[in-house]
């Protein structure tokens, strides 16, 4: 049975993970999308304030972006994308061979002004292995409204 925006309220919380990122993974998506010698190179990446490589911010939100629409679909959220996102913050490097998970909580919602669709705004905060945060970011969710009758 779908989570339409009705059934969800201010502080619902879920977990979900884990990723385990490479450095494979980190230099390829950094050689496409990122291409910094901090996220490509790892010997260069020694001598830079990171002191050795760590993964592009672009994709250790990519990664929390896979952990939070396998949650959304775990809880059967009716999701009908987004319309951004605010307050994005890169906390703490991800390095090759951090296992990442996620939380997010219900910080607030709107009817909106879309049709049989509500606003759900949700803080996602990252943590790698040990707990510690390593990104958060504010998404500004439109999940579908239940239709009438059911």
């Amino acid at each position: 049975m779908p989570t339409y925006y009705e059934d969800i309220e201010v502080g619902d919380t879920e977990a979900h993970g884990s990723y385990e990122v490479t450095e494979d993974e980190i230099v390829e998506f950094a050689e496409q999308y990122d291409p910094q010698e901090f996220h490509t190179d790892p010997e260069a990446a020694e001598d830079t304030m990171f002191g050795g490589l760590a993964a592009s911010g672009w994709h250790t939100a990519a990664v929390c972006m896979r952990l939070l629409v396998e949650t959304m679909e775990k809880a059967g959220w009716a999701s009908q994308g987004a319309r951004g996102v605010d307050e994005l913050r890169w906390i703490k490097p991800v390095r090759p061979g951090d296992e990442l998970s996620i939380e997010y909580e219900v910080v607030e919602k709107r009817e909106g002004d879309r049709p049989g669709v509500g606003e759900v705004d949700s803080r996602l905060t990252g943590y790698n292995q040990d707990d510690e945060p390593v990104i958060t970011w504010i998404g500004l969710g439109m999940i579908e409204k239940r239709a009438a009758g059911e």
